[in-house]
């Protein structure tokens, strides 16, 4: 592994820092995530126009850039630093990569070439609070957690001869759901006797029966949104009716390798928001005064100040390495005839030489980057003193961040198991479901 990084790489980091410096400051967020859309919009339409940042890691004859996920998780590292709201982890990191996998040569000519331009925004709908089983980060993805054919989730059937499909459920925490161009929304098919987990596109502006909700969140710079779908018109992403069996498997290991990717991406993030606020808490022992001296001169605050800067960087160089890792992974390309046909061996279900590791890197690195973030950022209020508990300072954004994230992506301690039990510690996937039953 090469951890340096290339001149292009450093020049996207420069670049992006200083306009965020300018652009997205304290203010400025607490600003822009009290607007309808939750972030700023002109920012964002500045940062793919400019930056080409939803297209990063897409493909050019979609319109992308076609950097990798290493670029993806640098990016996201300063967007972490700043803690910009934007639609870029739902559009970018979690449905166009399903899209570019499972979709049909028509739906990526259609919807690609929108979301890499930054014009068409884009949500994962998943059933429940289930977002970390559904991306396979907390257990085996057997798609269990879209309703396993009984009550709860969403449930999908086919009308018209199977030439379209009605959605019914809900989905809750639905990351940038409330505003989204286009919902991907995991459902069940089939019923209890031929179960089956697939995804549909939903474009809220258009169908019926869609009713979304902006969540009071704990982290406003990432909001959430509780989606209702009833007897919603919707797409099925990938194939025909008759496919749609095989594409079951198809779906859940798509959702699994987008998941290895999205670890390394949001570890990466959460390591600049925890770089930044211990830059900020460094700044602050250097000026405020105790007994005649800045506390930055004890010695038990040095301590304390050097601990999480090793575990900062410890956790920084886990996310780089995971970054690495699963841009090494072959992509998963689309299957021959998809879309005309019933599809030949799914190839986004089949692990890739080094998936099993490159996905067991991401999942502990993203374990460690949110307990970092969530003990720098409790640190961080604790050294700034009684200012670190008010509304009105900045700190409290970040440890409001990294306590939301922590419940949003983890468990920690389920990160790690699951990523022990992919790396055959604990033994066999058989013995996994032994234990758990």
């Amino acid at each position: 592994m090469d951890a340096s990084l290339s001149e292009e790489q450093h020049q996207i980091r420069r670049t992006l820092r200083e306009l965020l410096l300018k652009r997205c400051g304290p203010d400025d967020v607490k600003a822009a995530v009290r607007t309808g859309t939750g972030y700023d919009e002109s920012l964002w339409r500045c940062l793919a126009e400019q930056l080409g940042l939803p297209g990063l890691a897409m493909e050019r004859r979609y319109g992308g850039v076609g950097c990798g996920p290493t670029d993806l998780a640098l990016v996201s590292e300063e967007t972490g630093r700043a803690l910009l709201p934007s639609p870029l982890l739902a559009t970018a990191g979690l449905v166009a990569p399903l899209v570019a996998a499972l979709g049909t040569s028509r739906q990526r000519a259609e919807l690609l070439p929108r979301l890499a331009a930054g014009e068409l925004t884009a949500a994962l709908a998943v059933p429940g609070c289930t977002l970390p089983a559904a991306l396979g980060l907390t257990g085996p993805n057997d798609g269990a957690w879209s309703g396993g054919g009984r009550a709860g989730g969403v449930q999908a059937r086919p009308v018209g001869g199977g030439r379209s499909w009605r959605l019914y459920g809900e989905a809750r925490q639905v990351l940038d759901g409330h505003r989204a161009g286009l919902l991907l929304v995991a459902a069940h098919a089939g019923g209890y006797a031929r179960s089956r987990t697939l995804l549909f596109a939903v474009r809220p502006r258009d169908a019926r029966g869609v009713v979304r909700t902006r969540q009071t969140s704990l982290d406003e710079t990432r909001t959430q949104a509780r989606i209702e779908l009833r007897d919603t018109e919707a797409e099925l992403l990938g194939a025909d009716p008759d496919s749609a069996p095989a594409l079951a498997d198809d779906v859940c290991g798509a959702l699994t390798v987008v998941g290895g990717r999205v670890a390394a991406v949001l570890a990466a993030e959460a390591v600049g928001a925890a770089e930044r606020a211990l830059e900020r808490t460094v700044e602050y022992a250097r000026v405020r005064e105790q007994f005649g001296r800045p506390i930055g001169s004890f010695q038990a605050v040095k301590h304390r100040l050097a601990d999480l800067y090793v575990a900062v960087q410890a956790a920084r160089s886990a996310a780089y390495y995971a970054a690495w890792a699963v841009g090494r992974e072959p992509d998963a390309e689309p299957r021959p005839g998809q879309g005309q046909g019933p599809p030949q061996a799914p190839a986004a279900a089949v692990s890739p030489p080094g998936h099993g590791s490159a996905r067991v890197a991401a999942g502990l690195a993203l374990a460690q980057a949110l307990e970092t973030a969530r003990i720098v950022a409790g640190e961080a209020v604790q050294l700034h003193g009684g200012i670190g508990v008010t509304w009105e300072h900045d700190v409290q954004l970040y440890f409001k961040r990294a306590a939301s994230d922590e419940l949003l992506f983890g468990p920690v301690h389920r990160l790690r198991e699951s990523a022990a039990w992919t790396a055959g510690l604990f033994g066999t996937g058989a013995g996994r479901e032994a234990v758990a039953l």
